[in-house]
C-alpha cells in the first residue's frame, strides 16, 4: 500500500537542464544535494508531468491533466513510471527521500571536516601541483600592489579557476594584506540551489592547503539568533556547494599558516524580493547582521563575498549574444559595479531589481548581505571578465573582483 506521500508525489528542488538525448531534446534531472548519484533524463514533451508533481495530485490526476491541459495521449502506467524512476533516484520529497537525507547529514556533520568537492576535479588534489597552478595565475598577471591591510572586504569570483583565473589572482593579490592582518573572516556565498535563505553550519572547511578552522562559538550565536532550526535547514548544501570552497582556497594560498578562523554562510536566492518585496525588512537578514556586527566590533574582521555576475546566452535561457551585446553587458555591469564601489546596498539591489534581474546575477544575495553588514566602505575594481559559457562564445558569465576599505 502507497503512504499517502506516494500516492501524491511531491518533486524536491533539483536541478532541472535542458539537453539533447539521443538526438531529441530532453531533461537532465539530478539531484543537487548529491545524496543520489543517480540522474533521470526524461523527454521534454513529459515535463509537463513534473509541474503536478505538487504533493496535490494523485498519479492519476496527473496523467489526467496531461490530457486535459496538453493534450498529451498519456495513461496512468507512464505516470506510475515516472514517478517511480523520480523516487528511486531521491528526487521526491517523501519518506524515502527523508531518511536517506538524515543518514547523509549525520555522516557530515560526523566527519572531521567538510571535503573539498572539487579537489580533483576542478582543480588540484595535490597541494604542490594546486600551488603551482594558483602561482601561475599570478605570475600571468604581474604583481598588484597590496591594500591596506585595513581592508573589510574582498569580492571574490566563484568561477572556474581555469576562465576566472586572472581575476582571482587580481583580486586575491590586491586582498593579500587584509587576509593576513584578518582574526577572523566571514565567509558569505552564493547557495546556488537550497531554497533555504541562510544556511549555516558548523564543519571545518578543508582545502588541499589545509583545514579552516569554523569558529563554532560564533555560528552557536548566529543559530541563536536565527532560530536552530532555520539556520541549518539546509546544512547539507554546504557539503555540495563551491561558491565558499573556491574562495577559501585562495584564502588560504594567500594566508598561509596559521589559518585563520571563518565563519561560513550561505545565502538563498533573492528571487522572492525581485517581485517588489524589500531584503531590507527582512527579520532573518537583519537578525543575522545584528549578530555579526557584535563580532566586527570586537575583532579585526574580513568579509569575504563569493559571487558571479552575469549570466547570459543560450546556456541559460537567453538569445545568443554578439560582440555589441557583450559590450552592452558591459555597460549594464559598470551601473551594478558602480552601486558596489559605492558601498551602496540598496542601490545595488534597486539597480538589478529593475530589471527583475534579466542578467542573472548569482552574485547578489551575498553581495547585498556582505555592503549591508560592511556599513560606509567604498569599493575598489581588482578585475574584470567576461566569461564564456558555450563553445559557440554566444553565452557568458562575466565576474569581477573587489576589495573594500
Amino acid at each position: 500500500m502507497l503512504l499517502p506521500s506516494d500516492q501524491y508525489p511531491k518533486l524536491r528542488a533539483i536541478d532541472i537542464r535542458q539537453v539533447m538525448h539521443d538526438g531529441q531534446p530532453s531533461l537532465l534531472l539530478r539531484d543537487p544535494l548529491q545524496i543520489s548519484d543517480r540522474f533521470l533524463v526524461i523527454s521534454h514533451g513529459l515535463g509537463p508531468a513534473l509541474l503536478f508533481c505538487d504533493g496535490k495530485h494523485n498519479r492519476a490526476a496527473i496523467a489526467g491533466k496531461l490530457r486535459s491541459v496538453f493534450g498529451l495521449p498519456v495513461d496512468v502506467s507512464l505516470v506510475n513510471n515516472l514517478v517511480d524512476a523520480l523516487d528511486e533516484a531521491l528526487l521526491l520529497d517523501n519518506l524515502r527521500f527523508k531518511t536517506a537525507q538524515a543518514r547523509a547529514l549525520a555522516a557530515y556533520r560526523a566527519a572531521p571536516f567538510r571535503q573539498p568537492a572539487l579537489a580533483g576535479q576542478s582543480y588540484p588534489a595535490n597541494p604542490a601541483d594546486l600551488r603551482r597552478l594558483l602561482d601561475g595565475y599570478v605570475a600571468a598577471v604581474g604583481q598588484v600592489t597590496p591594500a591596506p591591510p585595513t581592508g573589510r572586504g574582498v569580492l571574490s569570483p566563484h568561477i572556474d579557476y581555469e576562465r576566472g583565473g586572472r581575476v582571482y589572482a587580481q583580486v586575491w593579490q590586491r586582498a593579500a594584506e587584509m587576509v593576513r592582518a584578518a582574526e577572523i573572516v566571514i565567509l558569505i556565498g552564493t547557495d546556488h540551489y537550497s531554497p533555504e535563505p541562510i544556511t549555516l553550519t558548523r564543519q571545518r572547511y578543508a582545502t588541499p592547503f589545509g583545514v579552516l578552522p569554523t569558529d563554532a562559538a560564533i555560528v552557536d550565536a548566529l543559530a541563536h539568533a536565527l532560530g536552530e532550526e532555520a539556520a541549518f535547514a539546509g546544512e547539507l548544501y554546504h557539503r555540495v556547494e563551491h561558491s565558499l570552497e573556491l574562495a577559501a582556497v585562495w584564502l588560504q594560498y594567500v594566508r598561509g599558516n596559521p589559518p585563520c578562523p571563518v565563519i561560513p554562510i550561505l545565502v538563498g536566492s533573492f528571487a522572492r524580493y525581485i517581485g517588489g518585496e524589500d531584503p531590507a525588512t527582512d527579520r532573518r537578514l537583519e537578525a543575522l547582521m545584528t549578530a555579526l556586527r557584535q563580532v566586527m566590533d570586537t575583532r579585526r574582521t574580513l568579509v569575504v563575498i563569493s559571487g558571479d555576475m552575469s549570466h547570459v546566452g543560450p546556456a541559460f535561457g537567453g538569445a545568443p549574444l554578439s560582440e555589441s551585446d557583450k559590450a552592452a553587458l558591459r555597460r549594464s555591469d559598470e551601473q551594478v559595479i558602480d552601486r558596489m564601489r559605492a558601498g551602496d546596498a540598496a542601490g545595488f539591489f534597486r539597480v538589478i531589481a529593475d530589471t527583475g534581474d534579466r542578467q542573472n546575477i548569482c552574485g547578489l544575495p551575498p553581495t547585498y548581505v556582505a555592503l549591508r553588514l560592511m556599513g560606509a566602505v567604498e569599493g575598489e575594481l581588482a578585475g574584470y571578465a567576461q566569461c564564456p559559457a558555450d563553445d559557440e562564445g554566444t553565452s557568458v558569465v562575466s565576474i569581477c573582483g573587489m576589495v573594500f576599505g
